[in-house]
């Protein structure tokens, strides 16, 4: 499955792997067509994909923090990445996502992975597991109806990118201990 991509200005990095600029669409277009368990996301700060020959082979979504207690305006969250398996994908988008990050000015970048997923593209561009979080019984309460997706009732390892300032976000709670 290729998402063909016009590419003018990308930069190759290794293996054929070419960083390339995706707008908001393409990047919801490529998770909704290979993301294993999530929808694309509402919305985004920006977005950066992979591409080998200009055809798409990843794409990472960067947002505000989900967790409303992260979301100190110097915080971004890499909110989806998918890939179609190419290897190196995946640590060459959290890579160049946290780069572009720190030159908007950003602090602090964080991610999350579920527990059936080892992080081994995390750890591979340096970034650190902070807190485990436990399953969550759902989203929706008495005052907030929701529908409850079966992908929240997963566990959760969040990642931090290398080089964050030192220190606690409010609310950082670390559940591993």
């Amino acid at each position: 499955m290729g998402h063909h991509l016009v590419v003018e200005a990308a930069r190759e990095v290794r293996g054929g792997l070419e960083l390339v600029p995706v707008s908001f669409g393409q990047a919801c277009a490529f998770v909704a067509g290979v993301h294993r368990h999530l929808r694309p996301p509402i919305g985004h700060k920006f977005s950066v994909g992979a591409a080998i020959e200009g055809v798409l082979v990843g794409v990472a979504i960067v947002g505000r923090p989900v967790a409303r207690h992260y979301d100190t305006g110097r915080v971004l969250e890499v909110t989806r990445l998918a890939t179609d398996g190419t290897p190196n994908a995946c640590s060459l988008l959290y890579g160049a996502a946290w780069r572009a990050g720190r030159a908007l000015g950003y602090q602090r970048m964080i991610t999350y992975t579920r527990d059936d997923e080892d992080g081994a593209s995390l750890r591979a561009s340096g970034w650190e597991p902070v807190a485990v979080r436990a399953p969550r019984g759902g989203w929706s309460c008495p005052s907030r109806p929701r529908s409850n997706d079966a992908v929240e009732r997963v566990g959760r390892t969040l990642w931090q990118a290398p080089g964050c300032l030192e220190g606690r976000l409010p609310g950082w709670i670390d559940e591993s201990n």
